[in-house]
């Protein structure tokens, strides 16, 4: 049997009900098989990368897991097909649902498909300042601890995700 391993998976959407798509993905990795969710950060509104398009609804949940990297991220491409995510097309769009499995405890892999940890992960402060909230001690492999990284990188065009009835 695989011992669990800790992983962090990052979440963002800005087509249809972002925040509800967002909070129900979190909820669905908590229930994967052989997964506990550990915690989730808030939701982070954050300017988009790529083409103009609607401003991204961001998040962050570790998770405690037996699955092996691929198939926790074959499962999370899975959350993102249900949702109506498309891979088909250019990079960076707009999108109802994207997944990342940013780190799953110190693996460090480039395989087709899958990059370990996430790379640009310490560039990305919808990311890092999500992570730094839940797990500020968490190390990234090669790059270092989460809280470290996060008092480094820039707030521009981060905010809180506004509650809206």
């Amino acid at each position: 049997m695989t011992a669990a391993v800790t992983a962090a998976v990052g979440f963002g959407a800005n087509l249809g009900q972002p925040d509800q798509q967002i909070r129900q993905a979190i909820e669905a990795v908590g229930a994967l098989p052989e997964t506990r969710l550990m915690a989730a950060s808030a939701l982070y509104r954050s300017a988009p990368m790529g083409p103009p398009q609607p401003d991204y609804c961001n998040a962050v949940a570790l998770i405690e897991t037996r699955l092996a990297p691929l198939a926790l991220l074959q499962a999370l491409q899975a959350l993102e097909s249900e949702a109506g995510r498309s891979r088909a097309g250019e990079r960076w769009c707009a999108r109802e649902l994207d997944c990342d499995l940013l780190v799953y405890g110190d693996r460090v892999e480039d395989l087709p498909g899958l990059t370990l940890p996430h790379p640009g992960i310490a560039a990305r402060n919808f990311v890092l300042i999500p992570l730094a909230e839940i797990a500020p001690q968490l190390h990234i492999p090669r790059l270092g601890r989460v809280a470290t990284l996060a008092r480094a990188c820039s707030r521009e065009g981060l905010a809180p995700w506004p509650d809206l009835p």
